[in-house]
């Protein structure tokens, strides 16, 4: 028995030497960045939660088979096993009459490719892939590129003498 615990408890007596070696400073300031200000020890408000944009507007999208964001603000939105809000605007039978966008054809469809009458199970909790956006200053710098602009710059590049 006391050769088992005798490795666990030498181990334990060299981690605590070690950390006593170290002088790490338990409240150095915290990384600026998505938590800006402050100690690491100290607990800081939460900044307020950002309003969702309410614009209505169609983003670009960035890449083939981007999920589109979604342009309006879905607070209060039921969207679990027993409803889904969205289906109401967005649905086959309701689109032409909301006027709004029509999901697409691929929420049809099974996983085999099958047209389905409804909405695919696995297509129905529609915020597992479409976010709505809120206008905020990005946490880090972006530089994206779409391949649209590449190929414009280089084809001017070219076209240069």
């Amino acid at each position: 028995m006391f050769f088992r615990i005798l490795p666990l408890l030498l181990l334990a007596v060299i981690g605590v030497t070690i950390a006593a070696e170290i002088d790490y400073p338990l409240d150095a300031p915290a990384p600026d960045g998505r938590r800006p200000g402050g100690t690491l020890t100290q607990s800081m408000p939460a900044p307020p939660i950002a309003e969702e944009e309410n614009k209505d507007l169609k983003r670009e999208r960035n890449y083939p088979d981007q999920p589109p964001t979604i342009p309006h603000t879905i607070r209060g939105y039921q969207i679990d096993k027993n409803g889904n809000k969205c289906l109401s605007c967005h649905s086959r039978a309701n689109s032409a009459r909301t006027q709004a966008t029509m999901i697409s054809i691929t929420h049809y469809m099974d996983r085999d490719g099958q047209a389905l009458a409804a909405v695919a199970p696995r297509r129905y909790f529609c915020n597992q892939c479409h976010v709505p956006q809120a206008d905020v200053k990005p946490l880090v710098e972006n530089n994206f590129q779409t391949i649209d602009k590449i190929l414009q710059d280089d084809a001017n590049a070219a076209q240069k003498p």
